[in-house]
């Protein structure tokens, strides 16, 4: 057995270093208060005066969902969290636990902060903590790899089984699928209202592409409810496993209304992309939508150490090419990022002829188009050998987002070309605010996909000289024509990466350019002394509506 911890499914023994049970838990890092005081607190509100009476009724509802898909997280990423909870006697340090979902810090590498805890396990509690590659690779079972499965270990032989999540998980998933249909027979929307009756069903049956449709189907709904287990960022092994999440969103139609024309553009967005034509053969959906919404719960894997303050979904990719997907921007979320962290941050290191660059505009764009440009590219391999997400394995995730960011930024470009987004001083704007950004995201970590693929970006743009740095301030400045030329460039590597499977190329990429060199990590710890918030936590509850 390992020095630090056992973790199973629904419970967690507890051991010290020696092997002994402890009593209580204590920090490993001198002042854990400093580590809470990073992330500033933001109360999660919206207006809800145009909702319907029987859509304020169901609010409740959501929310008692939301907290099952948060206890369920729980057990996926950590164990019982009761029991660890009830092993810790320092309250900051039970706070900074709540805040990584467990004892291991997810913007600092997932390093362990309490002692006797060691390394997280790259599996979660999707697999048994012991198991090895080459074990699980000559498991025979088709489900081994499915979305919504679990491996565990026969409890006499110690043999590997597969296990759903409808069946390990039945007790809660029965509950919410209950309350679901309770939310549904007070929808006054017909689309949400299939949505969650197909929801209900698909948790317990673990088939989601009728649900996926469904939610892929709603137009006029006022409430939107993103429940289930959805993305794989938690799987660090094979990246193969769904954790549970759930947001609560409401619809800011004015802003809705303004993005809705951008999705009719991504045929056209598609066939823009700077690759060789057979690596954009496939067609996205023409039924996507951009979306604005005041985000008033997260739950689960969203909420576990950074943020989320943009949605594309659903993930399947039979799901994209049928009818696409839709991106919903998280408008209170980002605004709070973006006054709270972006401003100081481009403050502090960014050239001050380009500080008027950075605009909160320019943040909600390309927020908005990272989402859109999930759905560009490929998803099936051209060789034929499966999904670039299972051919590229643990890879998959920071490959994709690194394509995410950076078409993001290229579909801004191509858009102010059409005469869609406005003049060069908005692109302008963009470049340098995405600059701005990448300080914001890498503080994220090497543990994220979203870190690695920051990293990537940022040694890409480097060795292109897409950027200087003034010695003397400290300070960067964006070349416009480098950082164009860099961002077609990368582009191109990545899609063709995803196109032909390159799993070898992936993880070379990973290895050469996801890291944070010594001159970078100067500037971060400038940011860090100057005070400024790693990341947003949130107040939320129903005591922050009014109903």
């Amino acid at each position: 057995m390992k020095k630090s911890l056992l973790c199973l499914v629904g419970s967690v023994l507890l051991l010290c270093s020696c092997g002994k049970r402890v009593e209580t838990y204590s920090s490993s890092i001198p002042n854990v208060q400093q580590k809470v005081d990073e992330f500033i607190s933001v109360k999660l509100t919206a207006d809800l005066s145009h909702l319907s009476e029987n859509d304020k009724k169901m609010i409740p509802i959501l929310f008692e969902i939301g907290k099952i898909m948060d206890d369920l997280y729980w057990k996926q990423a950590w164990g019982d969290k009761d029991a660890l909870f009830s092993a810790i006697n320092d309250e900051a340090l039970k706070q900074y636990v709540h805040i990584n979902y467990g004892p291991w810090e997810r913007l600092n590498d997932n390093k362990s902060f309490i002692q006797g805890i060691g390394a997280k396990p790259a599996g979660a509690n999707f697999y048994p903590a012991d198991m090895k590659k080459e074990e699980f690779n000559t498991l025979e079972d088709e489900l081994k790899n499915d979305l919504y499965t679990i491996v565990q270990r026969e409890e006499e032989t110690g043999a590997l089984k597969v296990l759903p999540y409808h069946e390990v998980y039945k007790a809660e998933l029965t509950k919410v699928s209950e309350l679901l249909k309770k939310a549904a027979g007070l929808s006054d929307d017909a689309g949400f209202k299939d949505y969650l009756l197909k929801r209900s069903e698909a948790l317990l049956t673990g088939d989601y592409y009728a649900s996926d449709l469904a939610w892929m189907s709603m137009k006029s709904n006022a409430i939107d409810f993103v429940v289930g287990p959805i993305e794989t960022y938690e799987d660090a092994l094979f990246g193969a496993k769904a954790a549970f999440e759930s947001f609560i969103l409401i619809k800011d139609k004015e802003w809705s209304d303004k993005l809705a024309h951008f999705a009719s553009l991504l045929p056209t967005l598609q066939a823009s992309l700077p690759v060789e034509d057979k690596y954009k053969l496939e067609v996205p959906g023409s039924d996507s939508d951009l979306g604005a919404y005041e985000v008033i719960f997260y739950g689960g894997d969203c909420n576990a150490g950074s943020k989320t303050i943009a949605i594309n979904l659903p993930n399947d990719p039979r799901v994209h090419i049928e009818k696409g997907s839709r991106k919903l921007q998280l408008k209170n979320s980002m605004k709070a990022k973006f006054d709270k962290i972006l401003i100081p941050i481009s403050q502090l290191l960014i050239d001050d002829e380009q500080q008027k660059n950075v605009t909160f505009d320019a943040f909600f764009e390309n927020t908005m188009f990272h989402e859109v440009a999930h759905g560009l590219g490929i998803k099936n391999t051209l060789n034929g050998s499966g999904t670039v997400r299972e051919v590229l394995k643990e890879t998959a995730s920071a490959i994709e987002e690194g394509k995410a960011d950076i078409l993001g930024l290229y579909m801004v470009d191509m858009l102010t070309g059409m005469n869609e987004l406005g003049d060069d001083q908005v692109l302008m704007d963009n470049y340098v605010t995405f600059m701005a950004g990448l300080f914001r995201s890498i503080r994220f970590g090497a543990s994220s996909s979203h870190g690695k693929a920051n990293m990537i970006r940022f040694n890409y743009f480097k060795e292109k000289q897409a950027f200087t740095k003034n010695e003397e301030t400290g300070k960067y400045k964006v070349d416009f024509e480098k950082m164009r030329q860099a961002m077609i460039d990368l582009s191109n590597e990545i899609l063709i990466i995803q196109g032909e499977g390159d799993y070898a190329k992936a993880k070379s990429m990973i290895k050469e350019k996801g890291f944070i060199q010594s001159e970078l990590q100067a500037d971060l710890d400038r940011i860090e002394k100057a005070g400024i918030p790693r990341d947003i936590v949130f107040k939320q509850g129903l005591e922050y509506l009014e109903l």
